[in-house]
């Protein structure tokens, strides 16, 4: 069977036996919330700036978009003071099941709320939203379509004007032979989020690429067991894609965000205390436990905002 990138990947991961609802994604790629609790820290340290921003108010929500197994709601809602934690309204967003043993406190649901003040976080949401591929022809831009099965590929008719316009705006093909990813999709779900951010912040975490520096060839990678793929929509892989943030970042000021940020996670996350600094010696002759659980949490941090790794990704920071 034969269908566009967007068909075919929204079938292999969110359709029926779908990837996402079938695998636990830690058993196939590392992400910030499963290389260390200190990604948590930042973010509860991002919550509470944003509760002082807002006042404090009664209820502040936290909604963790793309929640995938309940980690970083859980770990935030832990790790809050019981002020804090009292007044948290937390929502997961997730189309897999409710995970077992997540607090009952926690809203578990599979899709947005429709009003959110507070904090929204998407931590690699973003990069699974299914998109079309085009290629460059001596005739314009074309679809590209995907056997299923195999994963082999042929060209299918020209864009739709609205994919044109986006690729004209965010995505220009140089050349004969040249292929980008349509993120218009990705722009839309981005706008969703804003749109229902009644006042607060949202956060969208993810590899990205900016305009002027878009990869000739793409970025559409398949993941399974820890390890990159042929990105074959079977069901059988993660299909993931960078995300073109600074679209994103236009459709989140359309929406209505009045203020924008684009960063990486090695900047945000240092501002937000999180250094991979090493303990000092000292440590280690008066309390080597101490020293020894420092040092590690120092290597997790360090991961963190490595930027040749995790510390790489974009962070999109847009208020309402």
């Amino acid at each position: 069977m034969w269908l566009t990138w967007r068909a075919a990947t929204e079938r292999a991961l969110y359709g029926e036996e779908g990837f996402y609802l079938r695998e636990r994604p830690s058993g196939h790629f590392r992400t910030s919330v499963s290389a260390s609790a200190a990604f948590a820290d930042a973010v509860l340290t991002l919550l509470r700036q944003v509760d002082a921003e807002l006042g404090e108010p009664e209820e502040l929500d936290f909604v963790d978009i793309g929640a995938g197994e309940g980690v970083l709601v859980t770990e935030v809602r832990a790790a809050a003071e019981p002020a804090l934690r009292n007044r948290l309204r937390i929502t997961a967003v997730d189309l897999s099941p409710r995970p077992l043993g997540l607090p009952e406190r926690i809203n578990w649901r599979g899709g947005l709320p429709d009003r959110i003040t507070g904090l929204a976080v998407a931590n690699e949401w973003l990069d699974n939203i299914p998109l079309d591929v085009a290629e460059q022809t001596p005739d314009g831009p074309r679809l590209v379509l995907v056997n299923i099965r195999t994963g082999e590929e042929r060209l299918g008719g020209p864009l739709r004007p609205a994919d044109r316009a986006w690729l004209d705006r965010w995505w220009p093909l140089p050349q004969v032979g040249a292929r980008a990813e349509i993120g218009r999709p990705r722009d839309e779900a981005w706008a969703s989020v804003v749109t229902r951010l009644t006042k607060g912040r949202a956060i969208a975490i993810d590899y990205a690429h900016p305009v002027d520096n878009r990869p000739p060839c793409g970025t559409l990678t398949g993941y399974r067991d820890g390890a990159v793929v042929t990105p074959i929509p079977d069901g059988t892989c993660d299909i993931t894609a960078h995300v073109a943030l600074d679209a994103c970042a236009e459709a989140g000021r359309r929406a209505g965000a009045i203020s924008t940020t684009l960063s990486t996670q090695r900047d945000a996350l240092r501002a937000l205390g999180i250094t991979g600094a090493r303990p000092p010696m000292a440590l280690a002759g008066t309390d080597p436990r101490a020293y020894v659980r420092a040092l590690a949490r120092a290597s997790e941090e360090g991961e963190l905002i490595d930027s040749s790794g995790l510390g790489g990704f974009g962070w999109l920071d847009q208020r309402r």
